[in-house]
């Protein structure tokens, strides 16, 4: 606690609390409201979902002050899964706390214990100047200091159940994990992306997130319905925060997810695709955003969803190329 670059710099309102001993930390990533990680609290222990990247540990530091506890309170650092907004600054948080172990899908362990691969896949992506300014140096974690979970696993926090559900379709090394207490689900990616911009007199609106490089709509789907099985009051995604109304949440989810598949379906291979995938994936969610009764003009929503039609439109490519190989 010592080293300046960890020292917690900014005072906690970043962070909500949201009952149940959960509390919400903006991580800082991308823009305001767009990344979080989560502190679970229960009778003096702790556990953190998530961890955004290096740049956020300060915040998850002082989060972790905020709710009065020390580095030594926490039992468990969770990856939902492995990429670098969820799990860039895992390695470097687990450094600053002495009893904490990492809790991550067997599929991405060896990606946080030598990320030199995760590096180069994220590199392909977004470009090395762009992962050394958002990510910096990925710290690797000591395979000794691991949990690798197992589909239906449950791990106890100062007796509290936390259960993991294996949930591919994002990404094959996803899982998540259903909190009894609060009865919600941790879901990363899986269960899509709901930003604040867009809340309406009719609550939350969602999306899918289609990421490269491992996209599945037909597994993504079903652990969609999976986790909506189980009747959650709450999701408390990382991008971002907690939301309700689950079930006509899932429908629009899911609605989307479908027409996306749809109109993939119907691009050409070529150097047009990527700006017809764009345009298509821009045309449903906007839809879909007038629907909900979202009122910003075309070009702010344009501007809030530039990163995530970007990406989803990559990550749709990759998918469309393995079907035709």
């Amino acid at each position: 606690m010592n080293d300046p670059v960890l020292a917690p710099r900014l005072a906690p309102d970043f962070v909500k609390r949201l009952g149940h001993g959960i509390h919400v930390v903006d991580t800082g990533f991308h823009r305001p409201l767009f990344d979080a990680a989560y502190l679970i609290v229960e009778r003096g222990r702790a556990a953190f979902v998530d961890a955004g990247t290096n740049h956020s540990v300060p915040r998850l530091l002082a989060a972790l002050a905020g709710a009065g506890l020390d580095v030594g309170d926490v039992d468990y650092v969770i990856a939902t899964h492995v990429h670098l907004d969820h799990a860039g600054g895992v390695g470097l948080l687990i450094e600053q706390l002495p009893q904490a172990r990492l809790v991550v899908h067997p599929r991405g362990a060896r990606h946080l214990a030598r990320p030199a691969h995760l590096i180069k896949s994220a590199t392909s992506v977004y470009g090395a100047a762009e992962i050394e300014r958002s990510y910096g140096t990925l710290v690797p974690v000591a395979s000794e200091r691991m949990v690798t979970t197992q589909d239906g696993m449950t791990i106890e926090l100062a007796g509290r159940p936390l259960r993991f559900l294996h949930t591919p379709g994002h990404a094959m090394h996803h899982h998540c994990i259903w909190d009894a207490a609060s009865r919600g689900f941790f879901t990363g990616d899986t269960f899509g992306l709901s930003y604040r911009d867009f809340d309406t007199a009719d609550g939350a609106w969602i999306m899918p997130t289609t990421t490269p490089v491992q996209f599945q709509p037909e597994a993504l789907r079903r652990s969609i319905e999976r986790m909506v099985a189980l009747d959650p009051e709450w999701i408390y995604a990382t991008h971002y925060g907690r939301v309700g109304d689950v079930p006509r949440l899932a429908v629009t989810l899911l609605a989307q997810l479908d027409e996306m598949v749809a109109f993939a379906r119907t691009t050409s291979r070529g150097p047009e695709r990527h700006r017809a995938l764009l345009d298509g994936l821009e045309a449903i969610h906007l839809r879909s955003l007038r629907a909900h009764g979202v009122t910003l003009n075309d070009d702010r929503i344009r501007e809030l969803l530039a990163l995530d039609l970007e990406l989803n439109a990559q990550g749709i490519a990759i998918w469309l190329d393995r079907l035709s190989a």
